[in-house]
């Protein structure tokens, strides 16, 4: 199961409570006030984690809470602080204010952390408050409560290239082919239904993470399929990979599938029609193929390869252009305005 959005209840620790305490030894008269400090309360971290690809592992648990500090003793004895909490949680995961919908952390590298709620002081003990003329003082503090906080998170996977394009276009075969990927593949549309990641290796200098982004269909933009769902994965690739299929299923018309999805991208977000992208005709092996390619160079006035994820055609040439367009680009993967 790929889960990409959960809604967090996060309770910090409170802190422990002063201690009022006096020293009560043989041979020492007027011992004075010692009770000690209480502890502080643990925080709420959400650290990121590049062993994780999505947020299952919190769905099963919403509600997180960090230790409350210890209580101060006697003979100046200070409460222990709280442990922390830490959420791990995948890279490209945004965090959230629910109640304020503001954005808290984009936490975009491993170890990239953010506290989420903040654990309470401990209180003062008995001693704090001595003075030269309240020299026996037996108010002491409580702990102050921790942080409550609702956060929202929201994966955006980080890849380099997106696969992007109609239902059943190839995009999962392609994975399958150039990554250890194992994506769901079957000949009908709609097989992939959440979004896979495959590390692509090229040689022992050149590497890229590609991303097959399930199918989009007329209407994404508006959440239509599951548009929103998908959309937001295309956001954080830096080159998008269009691919085109030559003999839909449904029969449609290939170049008004291109154009459908051009359009879908730019009422979504329109930076993301000005994103880097490299057009492919799949299934080089149909005698349609090449004809598509053709009109697809004249109706959208650039460059258009034919590949085939099953016999190899014009894979090899496909890797290179990624890695030049790669190097062209600037490494830049900040969340861009939806």
């Amino acid at each position: 199961m790929f889960v990409d959005q959960v809604l967090l209840y996060c309770q910090a620790g409170d802190g422990g409570n002063g201690c009022s305490s006096f020293r009560r030894e043989k041979y020492v008269p007027r011992g004075g006030p010692d009770g000690g400090d209480g502890g502080n309360g643990g925080d709420v971290v959400i650290q990121a984690d590049r062993n994780l690809g999505s947020l299952t592992n919190l769905t099963g648990r919403r509600h997180w809470n960090a230790e409350r500090g210890g209580h101060g003793k006697g003979a100046l004895r200070t409460g222990h602080t709280g442990n922390d909490t830490v959420i791990l949680v995948p890279p490209g995961t945004l965090v959230s204010d629910a109640d304020e919908s503001h954005l808290l952390k984009d936490l975009q590298r491993h170890e990239d952390r953010v506290v989420v709620a903040t654990g309470g002081y401990g209180g003062r003990g008995n001693k704090r408050f001595a003075t030269s003329t309240h020299q026996a003082p037996r108010e002491c503090e409580p702990g102050m409560p921790g942080e409550f906080r609702k956060v929202v998170l929201e994966l955006k996977l980080i890849a380099d290239v997106g696969l992007i394009g109609k239902p059943n276009a190839g995009k999962s075969t392609l994975l399958s082919r150039v990554s250890h990927a194992s994506p769901d593949i079957a000949a009908y549309p709609f097989t992939t239904t959440y979004p896979n990641l495959g590390m692509v290796r090229l040689g022992y200098n050149h590497e890229y993470v590609l991303a097959d982004i399930p199918g989009l269909i007329e209407g994404a933009h508006t959440g239509a399929g599951l548009g929103h769902e998908f959309l937001r994965h295309v956001e954080r690739t830096r080159v998008l990979v269009h691919l085109v299929e030559p003999a839909p299923m449904d029969h449609s018309d290939p170049l008004d599938n291109y154009s459908q999805i051009r359009q879908e991208l730019e009422k979504y977000n329109p930076q993301l029609a000005n994103r880097p992208e490299i057009v492919c005709v799949t299934k080089a092996e149909l005698p349609d193929a090449e004809t598509c390619a053709e009109l697809l160079r004249e109706t959208s006035g650039g460059d258009v390869h034919v590949i085939s994820a099953v016999t190899g055609h014009g894979i090899d040439a496909l890797h290179q252009l990624i890695v030049h367009r790669l190097d062209d680009v600037h490494e830049d993967r900040s969340p861009i305005t939806t």
